[in-house]
């Protein structure tokens, strides 16, 4: 990576307004009987009262009025910001209550297309913030946020943008998208307490959660008050062997994590942020790719999933956020339910510097962040 790429301000709406506080945020919902992670009470009545300031905004996809409520709280936005806010599946919410109504009536709502297309999501966040540079939104599922954060770091050092506004946003609590997880059957069965087990190598049943959740991140070459910055990238996608699984020895995350490391010392990476979703298959991937790429004596591990659920396209900016707030407050935020000497193989209470944020996906992908104070 020739230049580092600063992060000149963050912002984040979900279960939790902070990861500060260790804790887990899951709510059993009755209708499908299942545990999720909704946008916390005192966050949904701040989105709530935008939304209200903002009439036309309540007629778009939750996905972008979450994504419309970040980029609006970031701070000193030039005009010719460009924007890449990605989601791995869009306006869920809106598509589908348009196609409910297109089965009853046969008919749709004339604003269906427009609403319910990805790239809206950018172009809202673009059209609210009068930005004057590009914006486009993607897909590359799980990852998608992080190879958002790729995609502005190959802008900005090309230059044909001086900032970008990058990040993911995602409102997958819906009946069908929580039974097309229901049908891979990764989710959770659990109990009141951890029911998400992310990490958990002992777990004997699947426990991945979904929550919902933006990100967004003011990024530039420029160190402007930085919150910190992205010293180290890595993706890398490997050939499938079933359609949704990475291989067992997670070897598109070995791959990530060499290349976004390349540049310092395994041991000077403090801490990993890890994808894990609380699945069986995909947690135990991760971790043995880790130890290919650490070996025994690998750096502290963390995880959000178990306090707010997988978000999907925006779980990558999530773990950003994290490492953000562990950089700034100097410590590394525990996983309560899992034994120091497994996450923390070092041993003692080290001062983060330098955390490395893994995501992957569908499809086989992943990217590795290097970030640092």
């Amino acid at each position: 990576m020739k230049n580092s790429i600063y992060i000149n301000d963050a912002a984040m709406i979900g279960a939790l307004d902070s990861f500060k506080s260790q804790q887990e945020h899951f709510f059993f919902e009755n209708k499908n009987k299942v545990w999720n992670s909704p946008v916390s009470k005192s966050q949904e009545l701040q989105l709530q009262y935008f939304l209200k300031k903002n009439e036309p905004y309540q007629y778009l996809d939750r996905s972008v009025q979450l994504a419309l409520f970040v980029a609006r709280s970031l701070k000193g936005i030039p005009d010719q910001t460009a924007v890449n806010i990605g989601s791995s599946r869009g306006a869920t919410g809106l598509w589908e209550d348009s196609y409910d109504r297109f089965r009853e009536s046969g008919t749709v709502p004339t604003a269906t297309s427009p609403l319910t297309t990805l790239g809206n999501i950018s172009s809202w966040v673009a059209q609210d913030n009068e930005l004057k540079g590009t914006a486009f939104s993607h897909s590359i599922t799980c990852a998608t946020a992080s190879h958002a954060i790729l995609n502005s770091i190959a802008w900005l050092e090309s230059g044909m943008a001086t900032s970008f506004i990058a990040g993911g946003s995602e409102a997958p609590l819906t009946d069908f998208t929580i039974a097309q997880m229901q049908a891979l059957r990764i989710y959770s069965r659990g109990s009141n307490r951890y029911p998400c087990k992310a990490l958990d190598l002992n777990k004997s049943q699947n426990s991945m959660i979904l929550g919902e959740a933006a990100a967004c991140f003011l990024l530039s070459k420029e160190n402007k008050n930085s919150l910190a910055k992205i010293t180290g990238y890595g993706s890398a996608i490997e050939r499938l062997e079933t359609a949704t699984s990475v291989t067992a020895t997670g070897d598109c995350l070995q791959e990530s994590m060499r290349q976004a490391i390349q540049h310092i010392r395994p041991e000077d990476v403090d801490a990993i942020i890890t994808h894990a979703p609380g699945t069986i298959k995909g947690d135990k991937a991760e971790f043995v790719a880790i130890q290919n790429v650490f070996g025994g004596q690998y750096p502290h591990l963390c995880n959000n999933k178990w306090q707010l659920g997988h978000t999907l396209g925006a779980s990558g900016a999530l773990n950003l956020v994290m490492a953000i707030e562990m950089l700034q407050s100097e410590r590394i935020f525990k996983i309560p339910y899992l034994e120091e000497l497994f996450v923390n193989p070092r041993g003692g209470d080290r001062i983060p510097k330098r955390i490395l944020i893994n995501t992957t996906g569908f499809g086989g992908n992943a990217v590795s962040l290097l970030v640092e104070r």
